[in-house]
């Protein structure tokens, strides 16, 4: 598939955690360059601080813009917004400064796709805890990039391999969960996701809804969600022409869509499928944004302050992050279409 790379931008995160680190060993690979033209968003000593204690042979490109980047492998190109005194800032603290900076390199890099700088992001790791130290009102990246772009709702899918999760409910409790499991939702969250995946450029895409109780509660033995809320939501799904089964119970329908069946599964709640993504492959299990006005990719795991600068941190999720940003910007999806 030949295809101009597409330029990525990718926020530097919290400093003080494992984000400069693996973004900067993803960044020593060739295939990363092969695929896209990454450009960092950050700060330039903090990007070669870790460049020190990786080893990395790896020189840092100071540019004003993406048009003068090198996008070849032994530079980082990168955006430098010189917010940050790195002598203040210790690896594996929360400090309301780094806190402050994460904010703002992800600031940056929407208004770069705003202004078709970038096609897409493909973020590190930031904490909640420096964030709130720092006095931003928001708990973590998809609240900031949906505050940023006025985007209602954006919609949460993971992927690992060709196994695609959409969740219905996210960061609430169980109880609240199964609260919402309410027919108009699911209705609702299978419609959205059926067009997020002919987005993505699969086409007539096959869907199943994972069932909430054991055995997708044995026709009311277990429970009654299934047949109150769920099936009648499939039903409507159904009769407007999405290709979508179910409720099919949630200790196989994730293997069969692993397997090929489907293109599409979505979650009632978040345990429900971060566990069966991340069992598949943890450090390949990758969170994609959709409903944004450009696509985001993003690491699924948090700043690691324990292992923050002993240069022990995988960057393999963060290559995957970075790969799968290229794969689901414009130019990819329209040869994929025409192929």
């Amino acid at each position: 598939m030949c295809v101009d790379r597409p330029i990525i931008g990718i926020p530097l995160g919290d400093v003080a955690g494992i984000g400069p680190e693996i973004l900067v060993k993803a960044l020593a690979k060739k295939e990363i360059y092969d695929i896209c033209k990454p450009i960092v968003i950050g700060e330039y000593n903090s990007v070669q601080r870790v460049i020190e204690v990786t080893g990395e042979k790896l020189q840092i490109n100071v540019v004003n813009d993406t048009k003068n980047g090198k996008y070849e492998l032994g530079y980082i190109d990168l955006i430098d917004l010189k917010n940050v005194d790195i002598s203040n800032v210790e690896f594996g603290k929360i400090q309301a400064e780094a806190g402050k900076a994460a904010f703002e390199f992800i600031e940056k890099s929407v208004k770069l796709c705003k202004n078709e700088q970038i096609v897409g992001i493909a973020t590190t790791p930031i904490n909640k805890e420096a964030l709130k130290a720092a006095n931003i009102n928001y708990i973590g990246h998809t609240e900031i990039l949906a505050g940023l772009t006025d985007s209602y709702d954006p919609l949460t899918m993971f992927q690992v391999y060709d196994l695609r999760v959409f969740f219905l409910t996210r960061h609430v409790s169980l109880k609240k969960a199964v609260e919402m499991i309410k027919e108009n939702r699911i209705l609702e969250y299978i419609q959205r996701s059926s067009r997020a995946l002919e987005d993505l450029g699969i086409t007539n895409p096959k869907m199943a809804v994972a069932g909430l109780n054991p055995h997708s509660g044995e026709h009311g033995l277990f429970g009654n969600e299934e047949g109150e809320q769920i099936e009648p939501a499939i039903k409507k799904a159904r009769a407007e022409g999405i290709d979508i089964v179910g409720p099919i119970a949630a200790d196989s329908v994730f293997h069969i869509a692993l397997n090929g069946l489907f293109d599409g599964v979505l979650s009632l709640y978040h345990d429900q499928g971060h566990i069966a993504t991340k069992m598949v492959d943890f450090e390949r299990t990758i969170s994609v944004t959709i409903g944004l006005p450009f696509m985001r990719t993003s690491v699924d795991h948090g700043t690691a302050f324990d292992i923050a600068g002993k240069n022990i941190a995988s960057s393999v999720s963060m290559e995957e992050a970075i790969k799968l940003a290229a794969i689901y910007s414009p130019a990819y999806i329209s040869k994929r279409k025409e192929e």
